[in-house]
């Protein structure tokens, strides 16, 4: 989770600045040294930022194109997209009080600001539509994952909510549709160590300690296809994915396992067959059981017949 940063400016349009740090170096302004660490943005584009007062550092000081470069100075930038198509998708809350937000989360919608996103993700449009300038996920999933995300409120609540997933006493049950396999010895308990493949999208299983823990459990199966359960008792990058793909059994419709295909790629018709359904815990602050359920559904196995899959 990103951590407060010092006399870090207010968000804008419910986006906050991101913060970089200056280290010993040759430079002899800022402009230089921007245009050198961030080479996706262009000279023209930095120049643009810093004229419209865009960077300003830890004393609140707008620094222009001709601002001086001093070591260990803390900088705030605001991103910003020249185009940014919206997401054709809407994400619904299903529970507010004052310290947490649930809230059910398309298909293809981002839920931080990552990247090609910055105002298409859930946190940025929640802030905007609800008014809530201190807003924070809890915990994440991923872009092409539909489900529960919780987001703190209130920052004095914050931690004893993020305690929860950090001590691993949440209850999360996500739903997937993959390929059938009865001959494998149902019920799965996964256990395996998970770290990054050769290209940094990706992880993969590796040999050491586990670190990556799933129960997997078939719910219904109809030919080739097969609707099931999966229980993450840990929660590394691409868990279920990696899990299932490693069983020989991709979930349907993932452009990353086994095989990753270009992000612009993206086909609103064929959503990842991975839903986050359900999710139970303690209320740290009302000693409360909560329990949160999904609206949204994946794919009847009947109708991937009739598409021809």
């Amino acid at each position: 989770m990103a951590r407060p940063r010092p006399n870090a400016p207010p968000p804008r349009n419910g986006v906050g600045a991101s913060s970089v740090v200056l280290p010993e170096g040759p430079w002899a302004t800022v402009l230089e040294f921007l245009v050198q660490r961030f080479p996706a943005i262009t000279h023209a584009q930095w120049l643009q930022r810093l004229q419209d007062g865009d960077v300003v550092d830890d004393q609140g000081l707008v620094l222009a194109p001709h601002s001086l470069y001093a070591p260990k100075r803390r900088l705030y930038y605001y991103r910003a997209l020249e185009a940014e198509p919206p997401i054709p998708f809407d994400e619904v809350v299903l529970w507010q009080d004052a310290h947490l937000l649930v809230v059910d989360k398309p298909h293809f919608l981002p839920v931080m600001p990552s990247g090609k996103y910055l105002q298409e993700t859930v946190l940025v449009r929640l802030k905007n539509r609800l008014d809530l300038p201190d807003l924070t996920p809890i915990h994440r999933i991923d872009r092409d994952t539909a489900g529960l995300v919780l987001f703190s409120i209130n920052p004095a609540t914050r931690d004893a909510y993020h305690a929860l997933f950090r001590d691993r006493v949440v209850a999360k049950t996500y739903e997937c549709i993959a390929p059938a396999n009865p001959a494998l010895p149902w019920p799965i308990h996964r256990e395996s160590r998970i770290a990054v493949s050769t290209h940094f999208m990706q992880q993969t299983e590796v040999d050491g300690p586990v670190n990556a823990i799933t129960d997997i459990t078939p719910l219904e199966t109809l030919g080739p296809w097969a609707r099931y359960q999966l229980q993450p008792l840990t929660g590394q990058r691409h868990q279920l994915r990696v899990h299932m793909a490693a069983l020989g059994l991709p979930l349907l419709f993932d452009g990353m396992y086994p095989t990753l295909t270009p992000e612009d790629a993206t086909d609103y018709s064929r959503p990842l067959q991975l839903l986050a359904q359900r999710i139970a815990f303690t209320d740290p602050l009302s000693g409360e059981e909560r329990s949160f359920a999904s609206q949204r559904t994946l794919l009847p196995l009947g109708n991937l017949q009739v598409i021809g899959l």
